[in-house]
């Protein structure tokens, strides 16, 4: 795949000369900071050095007063309490908080996972009849409920207060509630908007530790849990977030829940080494696949454990339930792609719209992720499910999705939601060939032909020579990396490649070689870049230089850990 190479612009110039005098590193690096809004000493030395005592008070969020109250009245009288929340991560996650939370303080707490298939997507009916059936008179819902208007005079009716924990984006009307807990209403004036649902969920713990008179800092008991759900659910990491995600890896890595140590064990991940990519890439897809396949509450017995007997059994059974979504997505998705194919060779498509009747409802968000990676522009994949149809709907960068679906909207009557790059979609199945027609207009009049070409942002140019241990110190120190605070990636120039360019792993998919500059010579490795192997050779046998954009990474290999560049992109000079 191509890349272009975006130089991005760090603007202010001034400030990126005054903290490389001031912190005294490369101007590569300085340049890094100021591209995240890090432009003076003293935003740095909070960036470098995160701090618990810089999170917000609780009780600034709206509504926060009354909530606390409200669980804290629970836990004094012993009331039956109901955790209602989202099968993905972040929902699970929030779930497991807030029951192991409230069973600590003495409460009877039950919880309920809606169905992805029964239920679908938000504050469902049926878990206001089983909070009423359990004799619950309080119902936390986390991760959903920002719209759910009907459902909230259904609770009320049926007597039971309701305390919704959100961070979704607010309809018009907000749902009557005891509180409404989500930074992003309009009338809320909490600092930080970003926060996941476990985030708001800790949030309100730590309020009723407040009200109970004890330190809200043993709600930060619950902090890995909390990392791991802002990791997934693609938040910011900026301000709190990763805060709370610095933390949170700490408290993995040393005091970890039971479950979240059996799920690593089986994921055969280090959680001495925890990061970013270990919850993304090992953990984290492990706990959705319950969810996906169908029952999630399996997810929150799991980080709920009590023993490490029940923890690595269930453990065993997300794994085994995540080979079994990984399998079907392969097959999915090879479906797809030779869907894709015959759309793109037929006619000249801005968007695709793949739909395949017995296609497993669970994956098609994944496997709309990875078609769009392929073929470079707006997917929706569609499979028949309760007699209509339901997707998931990917976009490209530069490219709003849910802005495109509006535009359809107009025209032609289909419900949908989300975001800029992610949203899901419901039609009659006689609608696809309309809808196919209008998203490919809606996407056209938004798609530049840059866009499909992905692009690399490079933060600064840099010299092999600057890779020093002081700067592998503060680079390292730039992490928990993720959404809005990526692993910051280099260029440089004339590159010498030098002897031993090969290919390696299964098929020979990625490329190893060493290059070298001034003197000064790295070994590089580029996952998935095996084709890149002619530009490699050719250029170590005519002597020519090579341009690459790159990560520095450590590697440990056979005990001996050293310094490496990822290579992202690589060209003859």
């Amino acid at each position: 795949m191509g890349y272009r190479w975006v130089m991005r612009d760090a603007g202010n110039s001034g400030a990126v000369a005054a903290l490389q005098e001031q912190l005294g590193i490369p101007e590569a690096l300085a340049r890094a900071l100021v591209l995240r809004g890090v432009d003076t000493f003293d935003t740095a030395r909070q960036f470098f050095r995160p701090s618990l005592n810089a999170l917000h008070d609780p009780l600034q969020m709206q509504d926060m007063p009354a909530a606390a109250q409200r669980v804290a009245d629970a836990i004094r009288a012993s009331e039956h309490v109901l955790i209602y929340g989202d099968y993905d991560v972040d929902g699970t996650t929030a779930v497991a908080l807030l029951t192991h939370f409230l069973r600590a303080r003495g409460l009877d707490v039950s919880f309920f996972i809606p169905d992805r298939f029964v239920h679908g997507y938000g504050l469902h009916e049926d878990g206001i009849n089983k909070a009423k059936e359990r004799g619950a008179t309080l119902m936390i819902v986390v991760d959903c409920g920002i719209l759910a208007t009907r459902q909230a005079e259904i609770a009320r009716q049926q007597t039971i207060d309701l305390i919704i924990c959100d961070h979704h984006t607010p309809g018009d009307e907000i749902p009557q509630a005891v509180a409404v807990l989500d930074p992003k209403r309009k009338s809320c004036s909490y600092p930080f908007k970003e926060l996941s649902a476990c985030g708001v969920a800790l949030k309100l713990a730590q309020a009723v530790l407040m009200r109970l008179g004890q330190s809200p800092d043993d709600a930060y008991a619950y902090l890995d849990l909390v990392a791991l759900s802002t990791t997934c659910d693609m938040v910011p990491l900026q301000g709190e977030n990763r805060i709370l995600v610095r933390k949170g890896l700490l408290r993995m890595r040393e005091h970890p829940t039971r479950g979240i140590a059996a799920l690593a064990g089986v994921a055969g991940a280090d959680l001495a080494q925890a990061d970013t990519r270990m919850m993304g890439f090992q953990l984290g897809p492990r706990i959705n696949a319950a969810g996906r396949m169908g029952d999630a509450t399996r997810s929150v017995h799991l980080l709920l454990s009590k023993s490490e007997h029940e923890a690595t059994t269930l453990a065993r059974e997300l794994d085994a339930v995540n080979i079994k979504r990984r399998t079907l997505g392969e097959t999915i998705h090879a479906e797809a792609m030779r869907m894709a194919e015959i759309q793109i060779g037929a006619k000249i498509r801005h968007a695709l719209v793949l739909h395949k009747p017995d296609w497993h409802q669970g994956v098609l968000g994944i496997v709309a992720t990875r078609v769009v990676q392929r073929v470079r522009r707006p997917v929706v994949v569609l499979c028949t499910a309760n007699g209509g149809v339901k997707g998931s709907a990917r976009s490209i960068e530069g490219v709003n999705i849910y802005d495109a679906l509006a535009t359809c909207r107009k025209e032609m009557d289909f419900e949908f939601g989300g975001h800029d790059y992610a949203a899901g979609v419901t039609l009659t199945e006689d609608a696809i060939p309309a809808f196919r027609d209008r998203l490919d207009t809606a996407v056209k009049e938004r798609m530049r032909p840059e866009l499909m070409m992905p692009a690399l942002e490079v933060d600064a140019e840099l010299l092999l020579s600057d890779v020093q241990p002081r700067f592998w110190k503060v680079l390292r120190q730039f992490a928990p990396f993720g959404v809005q605070n990526a692993q910051p990636l280099f260029m440089a120039r004339n590159l010498e490649v030098l002897r031993g360019s090969r290919t390696v792993g299964a098929g020979g998919r990625h490329l190893k070689m060493r290059v070298g500059q001034n003197g000064v010579a790295f070994d590089v490795i580029a996952f998935g870049q095996g084709d890149k192997l002619s530009i490699a050779r050719s250029a170590e046998k005519s002597r020519n230089a090579i341009e690459m954009v790159f990560s520095v990474e450590e590697n440990t290999f056979r005990g001996n850990t050293s310094l490496q560049l990822q290579a992202r992109d690589l060209r003859a000079a």
